[in-house]
């Protein structure tokens, strides 16, 4: 089934219920309104430039309560651009049991996943070889910085608190483990974050299928309630109070 904006809208809506639900806040931006983006200036450039907010997608799998994902970015740079000079990223992730993106690698990207509230978050990986092919060589990397070989198709379970570091080129998926989590309409979820260097999902990302389109085309079923990070209007003359 392809994404739909009401499937959008829903899990935009359980995305806040869940993060509120952990004690967590989210910025103000988080909450706007289509009007109060259609009047935004330029001075929210850096929203709509390094992708900040919301982010849902299937990934083009036509399968979104398997392979998808919503997320909130906190915070990002953007590669080349001196205007946007922070080596960071921060996202907030939504880990309903099961739910996760396609096996892919980053190119550049180094990133931690951390299991924040709810449940555990299991995390599969294998490094990428040369070709961008699954190897079958054993690798390092670090839980809460303590150094752990593993091989390949391994996968580590983190409880909430603890975290793992992913190096560019080293395939992985993660999800919310069945069973865990805090349960809303019967599906366990957990808040993971995935701290990490600069975010440049139109480049970066490999994805090991055939589909792996990052933002799809969603089915505009209803109305939108709010802006993804990629659908933000052109800045407006007019500056919105703050």
């Amino acid at each position: 089934m392809q994404l739909k904006r009401s499937m959008v809208n829903a899990s935009i809506s359980t995305a806040k219920t869940v993060i509120a639900h952990f004690g967590m806040h989210l910025p103000p931006f988080a909450h706007w309104s289509i009007e109060q983006w259609q009047q935004a200036g330029p001075e929210y450039n850096e929203i709509r430039d390094c992708m900040l907010g919301w982010d849902v997608t299937d990934f083009g799998s036509k399968d979104f309560y398997n392979i998808g994902r919503t997320l909130f970015t906190v915070r990002n740079g953007r590669m080349n651009q001196p205007g946007y000079p922070k080596q960071y990223a921060e996202k907030w992730l939504i880990d309903p049991e099961n739910q996760r993106a396609p096996a892919h690698f980053h190119l550049s990207k180094r990133e931690d996943i951390i299991c924040r509230a709810g449940g555990n978050v299991l995390v599969q990986l294998t490094k990428a070889d040369a070709e961008g092919n699954p190897s079958r060589e054993n690798f390092l990397t670090q839980v809460d910085g303590c150094s752990r070989r593993l091989g390949p198709g391994d996968i580590v379970r983190l409880h909430p608190g603890e975290s793992l570091t992913i190096h560019p080129r080293t395939i992985h998926q993660f999800w919310g483990e069945e069973g865990t989590g805090w349960r809303i309409d019967g599906v366990g979820y957990t808040l993971s974050a995935e701290i990490s260097s600069v975010c440049d999902d139109l480049n970066d990302n490999v994805f090991l299928v055939d589909y792996g389109v990052r933002f799809p085309e969603i089915d505009e079923d209803e109305a939108r309630l709010c802006y993804l990070c990629h659908e933000y209007p052109a800045a407006s003359p007019a500056l919105i109070s703050q």
